[in-house]
This record gives C-alpha cells, sequence and structure tokens, in this order.
C-alpha cells in the first residue's frame, strides 16, 4: 500500500482552524450579506499588482536637482510648504507606480524580530522621490544605533519609532536620553548649528529670522528650565491591537506598549517671549502653525511635518523651544538643534527639528492635523469615517500603566506581590493619587505617598508597591490613577477604543499567575521542584511525578467517604 504525506488528502487550508478561529483575521474574506447569495459575493482580501510608469516618472525630471538640498549645513531637509510645483512633481512620482500594502499586524501575529516592523513602504518612498532623501533611511538608523541605547525596543525601523524595555521604563523618574521614547514621522536630517536658522512669519507685527545664538542669548530671552513628560498618543496602543483591530498604517499607529511616555529636564525660551520680540500676533492671529525639517508622505503627497498649537497654549507659557535635554545639547533623534515642547499636549505637537513657526487664524489644515490623531466614536472607521468626526487630540488625558510584573507573568511570593509602574496627566494636572487591585478592579489599594515621585505639574510620577495578595492562580492586576481634578480612568479598554488606536486611556489591566508562598502546601510543592532540580516554568509543562502519595489519597477517602452519596441497602432493590 502506497503511503501518503501526512495532510495530502486533506482540501482544507493547513491554517484552516486558525482562520475559522480568528487567528488570522486579514485572510478572512469579507462577507457581503446584502445580496441573495452571502458566501456567492465574498470578497476576497488585497492583492498586490506592482506596476511603474517609467516614462511619466523620467518626465518630471532629474529628482536630485529638483529635490536637493536647500539650506547649506542641513542634510535630509527638502522645502515642500514653498513650493507647490515641487510637491506636484513629487506627487506625479508617486502616483505614476504603486508601493506594497501595509503589513498586517493586527488580525494576524505582529513579527517576533526587533525592529518589529522594517517601514518598507516609507523607505521606498523616499527613495522614489530621491534626490536629498535617498539615502535618509540608512543614515537614520545609523543615527538610531549611534544616540539610543542598545536595549532599544524598536517598534519601527524608519521612519524610526522606539521604546525602552518595561524594566528600563521607570527606572529612573527622569527618562536618561539614550532610553527616551522616540517617535519620529519621516528621517532625521542633520543640521550645523552655524548655519540654522528659525523664520517666524505669517500674522506677527514683525516677521523675522533667528539664529540659534539668538534664541540663547539670555539679554534677549530668559531661560526656561522645566521637568516635563512628553507621551505618544499610541502608548499602550498593543492593548487595543490584541482585542478590536483598527487603522494599519505601520507608521502611524505602531504597535506601542507601555514605554511610549518619557521624562526630562529640557531647556530653551518660551514660544510666547519669542511673539513678543516679533511685535506680538496682528490681525485674527491664534494660532502658531510649527514646521519641522522632516518629509512627510500622505496619500502620495509629499510635505513637510506641520502641526500647529493654539495662542492660549503659548500664552500660557506652556510651549517652549528647547535646545537642551537633560543638560546635554539635543540629540539628533530628538530634534537638534532646537525642537518644540509642548507641556501637557499629545507628543506629535512638539515638533523637531523645527524651522519655521507661522502665526495663522485656524488650526493647520496640514495632514497630521486635519486627518490624523483624531479620537473616533466607537462606531467610526474605515466604512464611514470623516474627519469632522474625530475630535483633534490636544490634552493627554489621566494614563497609567504596570512596569512589572508583565502579563502572562508567574509570580511567585509571600502574600504581597511588589509592582512598579507610572502615572500621568497632560493639561497642566498631576496624578494626585494611583491605585491597585488584585481582583480585577472590585477592591483598591492605594500606593503610599512615599513610594511615588515628586510631583511637577507637567511630568509622570513613577511609583512602586506591595500589593496584598492571598489568591493562587490567575489574577488581574489593575492600576488607574486619579489627578488633581479628580479624573480617572475608564476601567475597560473598550471604553477607549477608537479607529486610529490613539490614547489608551484606560485602565492598565495584566494577568499574572500567583503562586502564594505563604501557602502550606505551596511551599512544600515549590521545593519539591527544588530538591529535584526542574524549573517551576514554564507554568502550562506537566508536572512528570507522582504528586500526591497513595496512603495520603487512600487515607482521604477513608476520612471522607466515596465521592458518590451514600444510599441504604434495600432487598428488593437487587429483586428490581
Amino acid at each position: 500500500m502506497e503511503k501518503k504525506e501526512i495532510g495530502t488528502h486533506l482540501k482544507n487550508k493547513p491554517d484552516e482552524w486558525k482562520i475559522e478561529q480568528g487567528m488570522h483575521g486579514a485572510r478572512l474574506p469579507v462577507l457581503d450579506q446584502t445580496g441573495p447569495d452571502p458566501e456567492g459575493t465574498a470578497i476576497p482580501p488585497q492583492s498586490y499588482v506592482p506596476f511603474k510608469d517609467e516614462a511619466a516618472i523620467r518626465s518630471v525630471g532629474d529628482p536630485n536637482k529638483l529635490f536637493a538640498e536647500e539650506r547649506e549645513g542641513w542634510a535630509g531637509y527638502v522645502e515642500w510648504e514653498e513650493y507647490p510645483e515641487k510637491k506636484a512633481k513629487a506627487h506625479k512620482i508617486l502616483s505614476s507606480q504603486n508601493f506594497p500594502p501595509p503589513p498586517e499586524f493586527q488580525l494576524g501575529p505582529i513579527p517576533g524580530t526587533n525592529p518589529v516592523l522594517e517601514g518598507v513602504r516609507w523607505k521606498m518612498w523616499h527613495r522614489a522621490i530621491g534626490g536629498a532623501l535617498n539615502t535618509i533611511a540608512d543614515i537614520s538608523w545609523e543615527t538610531v544605533l549611534k544616540e539610543k541605547h542598545p536595549e532599544m525596543l524598536h517598534l519601527l525601523q524608519f521612519p524610526y519609532n522606539g521604546e525602552p524595555p518595561k524594566r528600563l521604563v521607570t527606572a529612573k523618574p527622569v527618562t536618561p536620553n539614550p532610553l527616551h521614547f522616540v517617535r519620529n514621522h519621516g528621517g532625521i536630517p542633520s543640521i550645523d548649528k552655524s548655519k540654522y536658522r528659525l523664520d517666524f512669519d505669517g500674522l506677527v507685527a514683525k516677521p523675522q529670522s533667528f539664529t540659534l545664538d539668538d534664541l540663547m542669548d539670555e539679554s534677549r530671552f530668559p531661560r526656561m528650565n522645566k521637568l516635563v513628560s512628553v507621551q505618544c498618543s499610541g502608548t499602550r496602543r498593543v492593548e487595543q491591537i490584541a482585542l478590536y483591530a483598527g487603522e494599519g498604517d505601520e507608521m502611524i499607529n505602531a504597535p506601542w506598549a507601555e514605554g511610549a511616555i518619557g521624562t526630562a529636564r529640557w531647556v530653551g525660551v518660551s514660544l510666547k517671549k519669542v511673539i513678543k520680540a516679533c511685535g506680538g500676533l496682528v490681525g485674527e492671529g491664534k494660532h502658531l502653525e510649527f514646521y519641522g525639517a522632516d518629509t512627510y508622505f500622505k496619500k502620495n503627497s509629499v510635505m513637510n511635518y506641520v502641526v500647529s498649537v493654539p495662542w492660549s497654549k503659548v500664552k500660557a507659557n506652556e510651549v517652549m523651544l528647547a535646545w537642551e535635554m537633560n543638560g546635554e545639547p539635543l540629540p539628533k533623534i530628538h530634534g537638534y538643534p532646537l525642537r518644540v515642547v509642548v507641556f501637557g499636549y499629545i507628543g506629535a505637537r512638539s515638533v523637531k527639528w523645527l524651522y519655521r513657526i507661522k502665526a495663522i487664524e485656524n488650526p493647520s489644515l496640514a495632514p497630521v492635523q486635519s486627518q490624523e490623531y483624531l479620537y473616533f466614536n466607537t462606531q467610526i472607521g474605515k466604512h464611514n469615517q470623516r474627519m469632522t468626526d474625530g475630535i483633534q487630540i490636544q490634552e493627554m488625558p489621566v494614563s497609567s500603566a504596570i512596569m512589572s510584573p508583565w502579563t502572562k507573568q508567574v509570580v511567585i511570593h509571600n502574600g504581597k506581590i511588589h509592582c512598579k509602574g507610572w502615572a500621568y496627566s497632560g493639561g497642566g494636572r498631576w496624578p494626585e493619587r494611583v491605585e491597585l487591585s488584585a481582583d480585577g478592579g472590585f477592591s483598591w489599594y492605594t500606593v503610599p505617598t512615599e513610594n511615588m515621585s515628586e510631583k511637577h505639574r507637567y511630568a509622570w510620577r513613577t511609583w512602586e508597591m506591595d500589593l496584598p495578595c492571598d489568591v493562587e492562580g490567575w489574577i488581574e492586576i489593575v492600576c488607574r490613577c486619579w489627578d488633581n481634578s479628580l479624573n480617572t480612568q475608564p476601567l475597560q479598554v473598550r471604553a477607549a477604543w477608537n479607529w486610529g488606536l490613539h490614547v489608551t486611556s484606560s485602565a492598565h489591566r495584566i494577568s499574572i499567575y500567583s503562586v502564594n508562598k505563604s501557602h502550606e502546601i505551596t511551599r512544600k510543592r515549590l521545593q519539591e521542584f527544588d530538591d529535584r532540580g526542574v524549573p517551576f516554568g514554564p507554568l502550562t509543562v506537566p508536572t512528570e511525578w507522582q504528586i500526591q502519595s497513595w496512603d495520603d489519597y487512600h487515607g482521604y477517602f477513608k476520612r471522607n467517604g466515596p465521592r458518590d452519596a451514600e444510599t441504604e441497602y434495600n432487598s428488593r432493590d437487587m429483586e428490581d
């Protein structure tokens, strides 16, 4: 009889079971039930067929001349906003070819690599434009390796997105520069300080330019020195992804964990003082638009990174132009030589490699402001979204996270589980109280004040606590914060879910396996593992020795009787 290979007689896909169980949701067809034959009208997943109109691309001209370096001493910078014709040429190049779709990391497994995602499309877009952008991806990665800690978790290689590992996120109340998270939207320009200038124009009385030395001249501008936390709106996004998929662009919606927040001491000048030096705002000037030297892409269009903040924020002295980070000049990756730091706002407003500020009437129409970083209702998604359905994210809400232990971790303890983490609230508020629960949020313990870092108006507080826990087996530890305005966090991820997967502000939940060594049976069993030299983990590996003596087993039933209830014997039962 001929031997067949395993599975060759089967007609279903090898991973059919995983597809049916939602473990490969991206491979499920879209089921259209609006017609008479739902199965027959299922829509297959998107496919990619490359094309490139070489003639159309050549007709644009020489990219090395069209998109050359803009200023002496500025490498990797192309000015887009002042040249609509240049934008149009770049658009033609991009629209005359297509690029791979974004990788699927939500309805399928997140890659187990570091970098987690590569940013293939973003690299291809930059190289397709060429000129000053041709090698920016490689140069940016070299900067990452030079300036960032070797243990950083690289969420996206290009444009670079990275966070420190959990054990280092709250190791110090002030985040060391090499461990501060990075959320870049384009390549990392290299700017010579001596060739730097900041242009200020728009609705101001006296438009002018400033060198870095001008801004650092204390006879003109008093120094500002502030401890400020900067938080990405994507912090803890993996919790939303794990339950409900959303917008899947690998750069805009990288799978951030709890480390996309950092706290540094920034030195610079208040933007309010610089506006005063320009004679103040005139006309209907109510917003300040910031221009970054990095290049950004959106729907086959090319632009500089541009966002805005309202004058009211600037007037409150809550917007700094910073050149120093934790006692050192800004690292290149964090915006050298000058960046914006907006206190209490989403990190996306703290523009790096700042080269222009423009006073305008209304919030910026740039895509990052008008089309992205929008907070949608839970029923808004790919099928029905409009820009006006989303709230533009500005002030960050109250949030917190547990850095230790880690979810799915086995924790052996003596009745108390040592927990560490951070808490933060934006908009000039601060964490007033942090609470932990070991029973999923039914009962709460307050972190002692002495176990929290100092209170600052614009910064996080790190904390640690021995959480009482008598329970064994799987438990859910929950963390929540109350700020000084008594704002707190919604208890469930679903309450925070939105199509853009922004601002996971719900109470942070982790599931851990509790092993309480203060219980005698547990203590004795763990000693057996030690005596035999057998590791206790992984948890799911069965115990390979007799876990109870037969004498003890028989003695139990002798004392307590059999499992089934005893019945009285009746002779007629036998006759029946």
